[in-house]
């Protein structure tokens, strides 16, 4: 079995776990789970006790508990692609007369990304607090569909404002949740989500632009070697024109590190541009990841108009047979992103 062959295997592997992981993500009950806990029982018996509490710490502390692992993951890949590029990819295509702006391009979106990465880590999602919760109550109406007035949380024991969830890795309530994001080691919430959307397109933006300049350096190497127009001798002693599969096992031998990191960034692009997407379309329509989630299989026509809110009934609540409840345009989705109203100002209608 060739190279190739064994690499394209590699692949299918990989991409099938990960539609798996996302086909069975949220679910009680999944084909990794039951084949885990059966693996589990087995190895149970010949495993020693110390060797299970401490893997089951270890997975405890990773993934339910605030670390930095997934931080310092994320710094270590990308100081592996960036220094991969400066080492290889930046001289060769200063070589082929590529401009200095064009290769400065990569560094310049690393340092917008670098800032939009900082604020996801440090800033506050918007808890909810004992001193802020009466004015975070009135920032959205309950829809009385996911979230109902008079509701307590039983960890804060605190009422909940609507739109809002306690995410038990960080053991606080969060305004206007959508989700706990392990990459920044924080909360996705109403203060830090436009941080979080510049954050992901800076990324794809990054990862983009490294893979095109690669890719432009492969295809340079290509026509001045004149592969394409090569002969070889195969193994019947038969002489065949170099075809695009012996170019390409060709580059892999020639530029191992770069093909693997230019197949590493085309699919991290693609990857994250598919989730950047998802999260524009749910600030389009004014809804979150947890109220995505949740309301999946939600009919509209069992919805029932509403004629006012629990904290504020003279102000009229918007239609419940909406299936957005939240959205008030597009423009207006887009404003509340960016300038996300305070706690104590109502949100505007």
């Amino acid at each position: 079995m060739d190279f190739l062959t064994l690499f394209a295997i590699y692949v299918v592997v990989v991409v099938t776990c990960i539609v798996l992981v996302c086909k069975y993500s949220g679910q009680q009950q999944t084909p990794f789970s039951i084949l885990l806990n059966s693996v589990g029982k087995v190895i149970a018996p010949i495993t020693p006790k110390w060797l299970q509490n401490l893997s089951q710490r270890t997975l405890h502390r990773l993934f339910h508990q605030r670390n930095n692992m997934f931080i310092y993951l994320h710094i270590l890949l990308e100081v592996a692609v960036y220094a991969e590029f400066t080492y290889e990819v930046f001289g060769f295509c200063r070589e082929m007369d590529t401009t200095l702006i064009s290769l400065s391009v990569p560094y310049i979106l690393l340092l917008i990304k670098s800032v939009f990465f900082y604020l996801c880590i440090k800033r506050d999602p918007g808890t909810v607090t004992k001193k802020k919760v009466a004015g975070q109550i009135h920032v959205y109406p309950y829809d009385r569909k996911l979230f109902h007035p008079g509701t307590t949380c039983p960890t804060c024991q605190l009422l909940k404002p609507a739109r809002s969830k306690h995410c038990r890795v960080c053991n606080r309530c969060v305004q206007r949740f959508d989700h706990h994001c392990v990459w920044v080691n924080n909360c996705i919430g109403a203060q830090n989500t436009r941080y979080f959307l510049l954050y992901l397109f800076s990324v794809c933006a990054m990862a983009g632009d490294i893979a095109v300049l690669t890719a432009d350096m492969l295809l340079h190497a290509v026509l001045r070697s004149g592969l394409m127009m090569a002969s070889y001798i195969d193994e019947y002693g038969d002489k065949q024109l170099a075809g695009l599969m012996f170019v390409v096992q060709h580059l892999f031998l020639t530029f191992p590190r770069v093909v693997f990191m230019l197949g590493f960034l085309v699919f991290v692009f693609f990857l994250l541009a598919g989730y950047a997407l998802f999260h524009f379309y749910l600030a389009v329509v004014n809804q979150t990841s947890n109220e995505w989630y949740k309301s999946r299989g939600y009919v509209c026509q069992h919805c029932h108009p509403g004629t006012g809110t629990a904290d504020d009934p003279r102000h009229p609540a918007p239609d419940h047979s909406k299936r957005y409840y939240y959205s008030r345009g597009v423009l207006r989705n887009i404003r509340e992103i960016f300038l996300p109203p305070q706690p104590g100002h109502k949100k505007d209608k």
